[in-house]
């Protein structure tokens, strides 16, 4: 192992707010604005918190890359103080359980065929080992980096749960309920936390490889995510990371220079199913997003656009995410109008209430279907005589190819798609509420925005496949805040799965 020296802890994202229903200042998150720092907080009383908030309040800006480059964010297996459910943070203390090896192995597997040029791991046991066993037979040593450690938590660390609990009271309460502002033994753990993050993306980004391996830990991986993607601390939570779960990033260097474009192309592919219980907080609120099977008039990603009905492929892939979804208890499945959309609903309907019939006892399960017509994005796309190829294939960038006014358009009508779903959510007419909403990759990345309360400036900061699925829970209910388990799943495509990853020899771009 080559460990990498510490870097300056300094703090470079940016942070806003806006009002949940903890009431954590939140505002709408602007790509061009500089964040705003929550003047309920105390004013910074040593030259370190100072130096620490001044770092808060720059823009995010990272060094021009020459080629594209694609970073694979794995979290380690499950550790024996998962299992016992004691609070790791950046002690070394645990090693992976059975269970943890298997996910790594699995891990490995789906990683097998990607040429990686180079690895950076924790130093953490549980991290090295994960990394040891996905790394496999490579030659090339793994680099270990001391700002890919789990979050530090100071006095928490060690204790189980219930006993952080008992002992610290109302500090526990904050980190349940505020973590970005949760303070422990002088420190801010999270923002601490986003600082290292920011440092690692300067090393990684500025390594000579194309195609990166990064192994580390939940809440570290979280930040690694929001820093490249420019959101603040308040993201805490907000991005699930599972035992073993994949997130991709893509990085493509501007014609222009300066920071590269930045896409999140996956977050949290699991070995195991996306749907069921895992990371995160247990809930009874759920919004799925599939996007429609594959159609039938070109091969780009866009093509669906159009009115055309599925190809066989996919109907194949319609297919597959209704198995996914069998065991879940739908409420009701909404659509764009789309042929395409429709079709894809159809199938899941079916299956949904045929499933019940499929034991022993046959009782028919009724699934309500709807149509939101502001689901419907095809007719808003009219790509203008700007390069449209970044377009055609939802490339980091590629809202460049639309007139401003078309982003605008899109924000606006998801925002009313949006709002129909919350509206949907909130019914308290059964306990527990799973809505499906089927549409097409732009529709469902502009839904992701505005569940993080982002502008049209971040569109191009996701990917969507088609069939691909997103889950989004909310835990605090309708009114709460959602949180991601996992954006453009595909793994339950089988042998029709886009590749988690794929080689980038000869190729410079995604």
């Amino acid at each position: 192992m080559i460990s990498l020296g510490l870097a300056s802890p300094l703090l470079h994202g940016r942070l806003h707010h806006l009002r949940t229903k903890r009431q954590t200042p939140f505002t709408v998150r602007s790509s061009s604005s500089l964040q705003e720092i929550d003047k309920s907080l105390s004013p910074p009383t040593t030259a370190e918190e100072s130096e620490l908030r001044s770092g808060l309040q720059a823009s995010v800006q990272f060094p021009p890359i020459k080629a594209a480059k694609r970073v694979v964010l794995v979290r380690h297996g499950q550790s024996t103080w998962n299992e016992e459910g004691r609070i790791q943070g950046s002690s070394n203390f645990s090693v992976l359980t059975k269970k943890g090896e298997a996910q790594a192995e699995t891990s490995r597997q789906m990683l097998i065929d990607d040429s990686f040029d180079v690895c950076f791991s924790s130093p953490l046991i549980r991290s090295k080992r994960t990394a040891e066993i996905i790394w496999g037979t490579r030659e090339d040593e793994i680099l270990t980096d001391s700002d890919l450690r789990e979050i530090d938590l100071y006095s928490f660390q060690g204790l189980l749960k219930h006993e952080g609990k008992a002992k610290f009271g109302p500090a526990y309460r904050q980190w349940q309920v505020d973590a970005a502002n949760f303070n422990i033994d002088g420190h801010y753990p999270v923002r601490e936390l986003w600082g290292r993050a920011r440092n690692c993306w300067d090393k990684i980004l500025a390594h000579e490889s194309k195609s990166v391996l990064v192994v580390a830990h939940n809440a570290v991986n979280q930040a690694l995510v929001a820093t490249a993607m420019g959101l603040g601390t308040e993201y805490f939570r907000i991005l699930l990371q599972s035992n073993c779960g994949v997130s991709v990033l893509d990085f493509v260097p501007r014609l222009e220079g300066g920071s590269p474009y930045i896409c999140l192309n996956r977050l949290n592919q699991t070995p195991g199913s996306p749907v069921a219980s895992g990371a995160g907080r247990k809930t009874s609120k759920r919004i799925i997003l599939v996007c429609q099977g594959s159609t039938q008039d070109t091969e780009a990603t866009v093509a669906g656009l159009g009115d055309q009905p599925m190809n066989m492929l996919g109907v194949i892939q319609a297919q597959k995410t209704a198995e996914l979804l069998l065991d879940l208890k739908v409420s009701s499945i909404v659509s764009s109008p789309n042929n395409a959309c429709a079709g894809t609903a159809n199938i899941i309907s079916q299956v949904q209430e045929a499933a019940d019939c499929l034991g022993a006892d046959c009782v028919p399960r009724y699934v309500e279907m709807k149509k939101i017509p502001d689901l419907d994005v095809a007719g808003l796309f009219q790509p203008s005589t700007k390069d449209t190829s970044d377009f055609l294939s939802l490339r980091p960038g590629w809202p460049k190819g639309l007139d401003d006014g078309v982003t605008s358009t899109l924000q606006e009508q998801s925002g009313r798609a949006w709002r129909s779903l919350l509206t949907e959510l909130s019914d308290e007419s059964e306990e527990e509420k799973i809505i499906i909403a089927v549409a097409h990759p732009i529709a469902h990345i502009a839904l992701i925005g505005h569940c993080l309360n982002v502008t049209k400036e971040w569109l191009g900061s996701f990917h969507l496949d088609a069939g691909s699925i997103s889950v989004i829970d909310f835990p605090d209910g309708a009114t709460g805040r959602g949180v991601i388990r996992c954006i453009n799943y595909t793994a339950h495509l089988g042998r029709w799965s886009i590749p988690i990853t794929r080689s980038t020899v000869d190729d410079d771009s995604f």
